[in-house]
């Protein structure tokens, strides 16, 4: 029997009920629990003033859509997860990262986002430590952390031997800003603004999060016409940013009708989110207790004539890419990564399901308007860029079908509640299903009913080990359509 307390998304609790065990007895518990099946959401260490650290975990997927939280005391070190479970891996390297505890035993503890510059001085990206190889004719990459465009800073070291990558090792924290930190004590006037910037291509995800938290914590019933156009610009942002990838990853190849076509669709997707409150990509359209805009008849009108144009736009650039054999070709077999593998480092969103592992938070753990209207989970089993690539195509064509009928069935009334004041020492765990995969918000407020704990979990935080995986056996000339197949936000996982 075990001792996790078992709950809905978003649904708040009394934070003392968080059950705390001795710390064996958490490792044996997460661990067992993990190798069973079930997904680690969060792992992380909260620290006290007043009181001794402890680490928090949350699982998924060990109760029928309900989150599962434990927590346990610990000191200064403490016996690490990942040996066991591998899933912890970035997890404990962040926790000792930020708090100096270290997990002892860890395989490979080094920072993901930085290391500590001198006493006194702000944390600065590293490059220390790398992982090396020797031997004839080995040598290494170094690629970034300045790339070409407008492409975000982080480094990339490849250990080759002749073409072939045997291991790459990521090192991001360039765009590190401290929005957790900053977040504790909220909210407040900037806390919208963080939330609609942690990933700037996934506003809608991140804002939609956490207002469930908010208002998980405060109480608020959100109106069932609100919940409908928050489910409308989720859609949206997932529909853009499929469109998107799918365009670059025929630059990729060099195919360049769909490249062509994809950009400018995608423009169009970006315009009718645009359209719903004056902000491509969503901002100021979501607030706790519901949504700022509504939709009235001729907007809903125009929306579907724009989303027929869309549908017939995007299919035919997309199936020309799918039917063209040296795309097939330089796609197939390329970076792929197994089912197994997937499950144990914690693969998630689409990533996750085109190595055939059938998990979607939208029906795992259904909310809003997924509650009611449901999208069908799209698979495939090859865990290549081929099938990284599909599955976004697949998730398209029900994304459009699903923003179709909420247009032509949207429920009447409000469309937001007056906000309230969050209650004194609660928590809760929001869980969205974003473009990219599961984006998490754990939160819990003090005495006061601020914020004592904000931690967040980007879909990319899960995602980057998944890359320099795929790229063991590759070509080195494999790398740009790899990392274009998982598209992983850089501001994201650095916060």
């Amino acid at each position: 029997m075990s001792d996790f307390l078992h709950v809905y998304n978003a649904h708040a609790f009394p934070a003392a009920d968080c059950p705390q065990v001795d710390f064996e007895t958490f490792r044996r518990q997460v661990v067992e629990a993990v190798a069973g099946g079930a997904r680690l959401a969060v792992l992380t260490a909260q620290q006290a003033a007043s009181q001794d650290s402890r680490l928090i975990a949350v699982l998924m997927g060990l109760e029928a859509e309900r989150l599962s939280v434990l927590s346990c005391p610990v000191g200064s070190s403490y016996a690490a997860l990942t040996p066991q479970c591998p899933a912890a891996h970035w997890f404990e390297r962040e926790i000792a990262e930020q708090t100096g505890i270290q997990p002892a035993g860890h395989p490979w503890l080094k920072p993901i986002r930085f290391i500590p510059g001198p006493q006194g001085s702000a944390p600065l990206p590293g490059v220390a430590d790398m992982f090396g190889m020797a031997g004839s004719e080995v040598h290494e990459v170094a690629v970034g952390p300045v790339h070409a465009g407008v492409i975000e800073p982080g480094h990339f070291r490849f250990q080759c031997h002749g073409e072939t990558v045997y291991h790459l090792e990521i090192l991001l924290g360039y765009q590190h800003r401290g929005v957790e930190r900053a977040l504790r004590g909220g909210p407040d006037r900037r806390t919208r603004h963080y939330m609609e910037t942690l990933a700037g291509d996934t506003t809608i995800g991140h804002a939609h999060t956490w207002c469930r938290a908010t208002e998980a914590l405060a109480g608020t019933r959100v109106p069932a016409r609100a919940q409908a156009i928050r489910g409308l610009a989720a859609e949206l942002e997932r529909l853009a940013n499929h469109i998107g990838d799918l365009g670059a990853l025929a630059g990729d190849v060099g195919f360049l009708p769909t490249q062509s076509y994809c950009g400018r669709i995608r423009g169009d997707v970006l315009n009718m989110t645009a359209a719903l409150c004056g902000n491509r990509f969503g901002r100021g359209l979501l607030c706790p207790g519901g949504v700022a805009f509504d939709v009235d008849g001729p907007l809903a009108e125009e929306l579907l004539r724009r989303l027929e144009r869309i549908s017939t736009d995007a299919g035919g650039a997309i199936e020309l890419m799918f039917r063209t054999p040296s795309v097939l070709a330089r796609m197939e077999g390329v970076g792929a990564l197994s089912t197994e593998t997937a499950r144990q480092i914690g693969l998630v969103g689409p990533a996750a399901r085109a190595c055939g592992v059938d998990i979607d938070v939208r029906r795992d753990q259904p909310y809003s308007i997924y509650r009611f209207s449901h999208i069908p989970v799209c698979t495939w089993s090859d865990g290549d860029c081929f099938a990284r690539a599909y599955v976004r195509w697949l998730e398209i064509q029900h994304s459009l079908t699903f923003v179709k009928e909420q247009l032509r069935s949207l429920p009447a009334g409000a469309i937001c509640q007056p906000p309230q004041p969050l209650r004194a020492g609660q928590m809760t765990v929001a869980v969205v299903e974003g473009w990219r995969g599961q984006i998490v918000h754990l939160v819990s407020t003090d005495a006061a009913g601020r914020f004592d704990l904000y931690k967040v979990v980007d879909p990319s935080f899960y995602n980057w080990f998944g890359l320099a995986c795929v790229l063991r056996g590759q070509q080195i000339s494999d790398f740009p359509l790899c990392n274009k197949s998982f598209n992983l936000s850089y501001c994201g996982h650095d916060l």
